[in-house]
Formats: structure tokens, C-alpha cells, sequence
């Protein structure tokens, strides 16, 4: 069973002057089955910021439906959203949205907090993935003290300790440097491999390189998709690079 699928879904905007409608998304359809890592991509204006705020329950669709393991997310009462999307998606933002005033720490025990479990529990949950995520010695500074790729690990094991069905990352690698962004990557790869469902926004063509398969989003539909198969990253890379090229040109895509 799949555990996202996405069924013609359209977002019809209206403008504030003279109250024209704007068609971000149209008949989208996918799925997403458990353990798979899809990234979705598209230029600016596509369409696929608005569908990942569906996906994420941020926004509510015009037409159609998006079930998380049959569950209809549209369906979900606003009294009960913000705690769907504690217990059953992790986010990962392009620029952290760590506290200040928190330690890193804190920062990623604060999911588990608004759940209301208790110190030993979170306890029980960070340390195995701080240690897997290599922040373990970080933990006590404050997002101010580290550097840009640590944030950011900082921010994956936030979006991992609630165990959540599926990962929702928007644009991650935008805000790091080439070598954070490589580590991020293999982080992200690792993460997958080890059964977690990851969805990723990005314009980067190594970024979604990584991914098992992308969807390509053109004037707000699924115009294309590429799965990844036994290719290598650096293959992948170039499928991608020349689907893009296609898309912006033009061109027939075979």
C-alpha cells in the first residue's frame, strides 16, 4: 500500500484585484510507496512549493485528494492538524528554523515536547540519532555557536525523532555551502537506506541526483518523471540535467 498518494489534485487561487483565477496546480496525480525517496523540481512558478504545503496539510486543495496511509488530509479537523503534523510528518527547511534562545538540544526535543512525553523518552530517542548524525558534541551550544551544515543535522533529527511516516524537506541544501550541502546529501541517502520515506522540493540537480526517482513539475502538472534505477549519482545527475534542459527548451522528452 502506498503511503502518500496524491489524486487530481488542483489549487485555483483568486487575485486580490479583479478577482481573477490562477491555476497553480491541475490534476496532479502520484504516489509515493514506503521507503522510497522522491524529489520533485521545477522552475520557479511551477507549481511545487503549493504542492508540497498540501502534502504538508499547510494548505488544503481545491480539487482532489492526498491520503497518508489512507488517511484523507483534507478531511483532518483544523483542531486536530497541528497534531497530525507532529506525529506523522518531519519537515527539514531550507533555513532551519532552530530557536536561538533554545540549545540544539532543545531545538529538536521540541516536537516531543508539544506531544507532552516525558524527559526520558526523548532522551531514549536523540541519542542514537545524534549519534548517527554526528551532533552528539553540539548539543548543549545554541543554533548561534554552530555552523550551517550542523544546523541542518540539527534540523533532520528534529524532523526524526517523532519517527514520523514521511519526511517533507523544502529546498535543504539552499542555505549550506558545497561541502555541508554533500554531507547533507549522504546524511539524507543514509536516512533512506535505512527505511525512512523522504519527499524532497528542490532545484538543485545534485540534490534530487540522489533521490530514487523525480517528478517533474511543469505549469502545475506532472509533466515527467525519472527513476533512478541502477544508475549511479553522477548518471542520474545527467538524466536530470538533460530532462530539465528539455523541459525549459521545449524539447520532446522521449
Amino acid at each position: 500500500m502506498s503511503i502518500l498518494e496524491v489524486r487530481g489534485v488542483e489549487k485555483i487561487y483568486s487575485t486580490r484585484i479583479g478577482g481573477s483565477k490562477v491555476r497553480a496546480l491541475r490534476n496532479v496525480c502520484f504516489a509515493v510507496e514506503p521507503g522510497e525517496y522522491v524529489a520533485i523540481m521545477g522552475e520557479s512558478g511551477s507549481g511545487k512549493t503549493t504542492l508540497l504545503n498540501i502534502i504538508a496539510a499547510l494548505d488544503k486543495p481545491t480539487n482532489g485528494t492526498v491520503t497518508l496511509d489512507g488517511m484523507d488530509i483534507g478531511g483532518i479537523k483544523e483542531s486536530e492538524i497541528a497534531a497530525f503534523r507532529r506525529d506523522n510528518l518531519g519537515f527539514v527547511f531550507q533555513e532551519f528554523n532552530l530557536l536561538d534562545t533554545f540549545t540544539i538540544e532543545d531545538n529538536i526535543y521540541l516536537p516531543l515536547v508539544l506531544a507532552k512525553k516525558s524527559y526520558a523518552v526523548m532522551r531514549d530517542r536523540l541519542m542514537p540519532i545524534a549519534d548517527r548524525l554526528g551532533i552528539s558534541g553540539i548539543l548543549k551550544k545554541y543554533p548561534y555557536e554552530v555552523s550551517g551544515g550542523q544546523k541542518q543535522r540539527a534540523a533532520v533529527a528534529r524532523a526524526m525523532i517523532t519517527e514520523p511516516r514521511l519526511i517533507l524537506a523544502d529546498e535543504p541544501t539552499g542555505a549550506l555551502d558545497s561541502r555541508a550541502s554533500d554531507e547533507l546529501l549522504r546524511l539524507f541517502a543514509d536516512v533512506n537506506e535505512a527505511g525512512q520515506t523522504v519527499l524532497m522540493v528542490t532545484h538543485s540537480v545534485k540534490a534530487a541526483s540522489v533521490s530514487r526517482r523525480v517528478l517533474f513539475i511543469k505549469d502545475g502538472e506532472v509533466f515527467h518523471q525519472l527513476y533512478r534505477g541502477d544508475d549511479t549519482s553522477e548518471q542520474f545527475y545527467q538524466k536530470i540535467s538533460d530532462t530539465l534542459t528539455l523541459l525549459a527548451t521545449g524539447g520532446q522528452i522521449k
